[in-house]
């Protein structure tokens, strides 16, 4: 007898996990295996129940806040398993009903038809590095909020600042400076000033560990040689090998440009071309970090003192792209200021072309060993 397939569709919830079944035959009927508890045990046994010598398990599941445990057990023991993007999952217009066991059936349907495309996995130690960027990435969105409200406390008492920059040092010597008619507003001030510099802090403290951790990171040679681009800080840089992974199982730099959604929508019919905006799909978070990097192509051409330090030990042929990029991409943005586009949009189509840089640089050089 030879060797069938099952495909299990997993629908993966804090609590639950919904089981359905969907044998190899593509007429077969898909059926609803049951509820577990969403721990590894329950799973486990649901394994060594469908299991047999005869028999392949593909298991699938949404990717979701959940994680990625499930599938690194399940491939840990020797079972197949993929994870997918629920906004890439096909779905019928016309279906207005959503159930757990629904689209636990649904999953393991299309998969069973080759109708859906895993996600990257990154593994354990990519993933902690991950978690840590984005903790200060979401200490930075906190600091950014608390100074809105300083801001906007003090525009309720109708203290403006004379200056032109803001939270600069003269600034924070005149918000010292300043004088309520009644104490709970000194409060108030004293308070909105100590959350700021508690999130600076945190910023601080979670920038150092990233420094301290990266050199054993075994991407840090990617992290390195994307600092040759310009306005590619080392915190940018991190951020991007942390969310991205490996760069090298994108075969184009255009496959990278539609997975981070900076490439242009587009409706067309017949003899009708239309296209819109950016299809934002993807990370929104690396599409963020490079389109603040594009920005620093405002300018001329140049390398400053801190850039030519951080390409002191890369590789030649890492910098040689850096400077390819730099006198491309300034000059692209300065072209298409002069046509009259708007600088928002210079700078997405800057970021874009960024990205196929920031590619070819992650080519060139290879991770440090496992």
């Amino acid at each position: 007898m030879g060797n069938r397939s099952m495909f299990i569709g997993l629908d993966v919830h804090k609590e639950t996990i919904d089981v359905s079944i969907a044998e190899g035959d593509r007429q077969g009927e898909v059926r609803h295996y049951g509820v577990i508890p969403s721990d590894l045990e329950p799973l486990q046994k649901v394994v060594r129940a469908l299991r047999a010598p005869d028999r392949t398990l593909h298991f699938v599941y949404e990717a979701g806040p959940c994680g990625f445990g499930i599938h690194r057990h399940l491939t840990t023991h020797g079972e197949d398993c993929v994870v997918v993007s629920p906004s890439m999952i096909p779905k019928r217009s016309g279906d207005r009903i959503k159930t757990d066991r629904r689209d636990s059936q649904m999953l393991a349907r299309l998969h069973r038809a080759g109708e859906l495309r895993a996600i990257y996995i990154p593994d354990a130690g990519d993933e902690a590095m991950r978690d840590l960027v984005r903790a200060r990435e979401d200490a930075v969105v906190v600091g950014t909020q608390a100074k809105y409200r300083l801001k906007a406390f003090l525009l309720r008492q109708g203290r403006r600042y004379p200056g032109r920059e803001g939270w600069t040092l003269p600034y924070r010597r005149w918000l010292t400076d300043l004088s309520f008619p009644s104490a709970p507003q000194h409060v108030a001030l004293q308070e909105y000033r100590d959350a700021i510099d508690e999130t600076e802090t945190r910023i601080q403290r979670l920038t150092e560990q990233l420094h301290q951790l990266e050199p054993t990171w075994r991407w840090a040679p990617v992290v390195a040689a994307l600092q040759a681009l310009r306005g590619v800080s080392f915190v940018t840089a991190i951020a991007l090998v942390a969310e991205l992974g490996d760069l090298t199982r994108f075969g184009h730099p255009r496959e990278l440009m539609a997975y981070l959604g900076l490439v242009p929508s587009e409706y067309s019919s017949g003899p009708s071309v239309r296209r819109g905006g950016i299809t934002k799909a993807g990370n929104p978070h690396v599409r963020r970090l490079l389109a603040e990097a594009a920005w620093a192509y405002q300018g001329i051409p140049r390398i400053g003192r801190q850039h030519a330090y951080r390409q002191e030990a890369l590789p030649k042929v890492v910098c040689d792209i850096a400077w390819k990029a730099q006198l491309r991409l300034t000059a692209r943005f300065k072209r298409l200021v002069a046509r009259g586009k708007a600088k928002p949009k210079v700078a997405t189509a800057i970021a874009r072309e960024l990205t196929g840089f920031v590619w070819a640089i992650a080519r060139e050089v290879a991770p440090t060993p496992r």
